[in-house]
């Protein structure tokens, strides 16, 4: 899209689209990417589970097939996001999600009094849980890899042992599995969170209500192609 003003916005703030009412909120990279993580970790769990929970192995069998599955899933779940770094939308929503504001600080301590007012819980582009929930998953997956790899190749690593690694592979991925299913819930809840990941796109009413900070940063004229794709 050409910028009706001949000027774009920062990679990332929030824009207005052709259509009136809704602003550009992830370019295509960055649905790409989460598309992809979510897959390869859907795939992961699902081959884990038929591995670990007796009912489920005993109706899927091809434990061959499972492991496999599992250990080249769990391999590749860095993959997406390392491809994603070749975006600069993808790159600016990292440093955004890699940093604590004051409001965010704010936005927890609404949530633990359960105050629901938009203004209790000012927020920019990515509230203060879901900036915790991309740390843990940051910080979780390559513990996993870790792990697994050792449980993999037994004797990589001699002075660890297979017994600590799978228990610690294990007390995590059962951790991972109860925050995915909340981050899920939450995603199930909020249809127009959905939408924005599905499209790119959000309601301005949206993103005034749940994300007002970052719609501040937007500005009147339509945002560059060139800047969403680059």
């Amino acid at each position: 899209m050409r910028s009706t003003a001949g000027s774009t916005a920062p990679t990332g703030t929030a824009t207005r689209p052709e259509h009136d009412g809704r602003v550009r909120r992830f370019s295509t990279a960055e649905r790409i990417v989460h598309r992809a993580t979510g897959y390869l970790m859907l795939l992961c769990l699902v081959s884990a589970a038929c591995l670990y929970l007796a009912p489920l192995a005993q109706l899927v069998g091809r434990r061959h097939l499972m492991v496999t599955v599992h250990e080249w899933s769990g391999i590749s779940l860095p993959l997406p996001s390392l491809l994603g770094l070749f975006s600069s939308a993808f790159r600016a929503d990292l440093r955004r999600l890699n940093r604590f504001a004051v409001y965010d600080r704010q936005w927890l301590r609404a949530v633990r009094r359960r105050r629901t007012s938009p203004e209790a819980r000012p927020a920019g582009k990515f509230n203060a849980g879901q900036k915790l929930y991309a740390g843990w998953i940051a910080g979780a997956v390559p513990v996993m890899m870790f792990t697994g790899l050792l449980m993999w190749f037994m004797g990589l690593l001699p002075f660890i042992s297979r017994t600590s690694a799978i228990f610690v592979h294990d007390v995590l991925a059962w951790a991972i599995t109860i925050v995915l299913l909340g981050h899920m819930r939450r995603a199930f809840e909020d249809p127009e969170a959905r939408l924005g990941m599905r499209t790119g796109y959000v309601s301005r009413s949206w993103a005034q209500r749940h994300h007002s900070r970052w719609l501040g940063e937007g500005h009147a004229s339509d945002v560059s192609e060139k800047a969403d794709q680059a």
